[in-house]
């Protein structure tokens, strides 16, 4: 999964997909949703949630509002100049205008600040243009505002339109062994069979040991009697990695290998 030292958090696959989902629609997507699309349980994806969110990765969701549908208000975009070493302090003081919502500092260039403001008429939008004139903030331009399109960010987003192989997540131990965290496909050899029957038809390799169960926000203690589900986010110990035949049971007929993404 995704992590880091030293306070910093390193994204993995999991990550950029939850991020990719939230972006697309983070009012209507739940956590199960995106579970069924990156093929891990639910706990997982909120688990992940809660650490991008205390990374500050995620730093919060913000309703998008539609003024002229709302009372007929009018969206104003000012195009801002203010001296480089006091654009921060500036963008603080002009976000406690009324009427202000947004305010952008860019790093580069004469236009860098781009103040986003509502007013219910131009009145109102003069008064803000106005009230930035105090702060010594130059408007170098100004446009009403038509629409506004948010896209998510394509790279963390599915490769292609096809459902792809589950995700694993490893953790690399001496020797070449690995604790991997593996999502049975629904047409595992496994699927369906306890971890006895499994290994006595020889699904299961001698030295793989399955460590922990998740099914349905629940950790199970696997034994010899315990029935592997389609969809269970299995702990599997690999003496011989991920990229060996330890796995092979718990993956689809087409015999697709995965990208473990590792734990340092």
């Amino acid at each position: 999964m995704g992590h880091g030292t030293d306070g910093s958090y390193r994204l993995d696959e999991i990550d950029r997909r939850i991020i990719y989902s939230l972006m697309t629609d983070a009012r209507n997507t739940s956590a199960p949703a995106i579970a069924e699309d990156v093929s891990v349980s639910g706990a997982t994806i909120r688990n992940r949630i809660s650490q991008l969110e205390d990374h500050d990765i995620i730093d919060g969701y913000h309703a998008t509002v539609d003024f002229e549908h709302a009372d007929g208000s009018l969206m104003n975009l000012f195009l801002c100049h203010a001296p480089f070493g006091d654009v921060e302090g500036l963008a603080r003081r002009i976000g406690t205008i009324p009427g202000v919502i947004n305010v952008r500092e860019l790093m580069g260039g004469r236009l860098n600040l781009h103040v986003l403001a509502v007013g219910t008429n131009t009145s109102d939008l003069r008064q803000i243009g106005h009230e930035l004139a105090t702060l010594d903030v130059e408007i170098e331009d100004e446009f009403l505002m038509q629409n506004e399109h948010d896209f998510p960010y394509g790279p963390y987003g599915p490769a292609d339109d096809h459902r792809r192989e589950p995700l694993a997540d490893s953790i690399s131990l001496t020797g070449g062994a690995e604790v991997v965290e593996v999502t049975v496909h629904e047409e595992a050899p496994i699927a369906g069979r306890t971890l006895e029957t499994a290994a006595d038809d020889g699904i299961l390799e001698e030295q793989t040991l399955v460590i922990a169960i998740e099914r349905d926000d629940t950790v199970i203690t696997p034994h010899g009697d315990t029935e592997i589900r389609p969809h269970d986010v299995v702990t599997v110990f690999s003496p011989n990695g991920t990229d060996e035949p330890a796995l092979t049971g718990f993956r689809g007929p087409d015999g697709a290998t995965q990208t473990a993404t590792r734990l340092t």
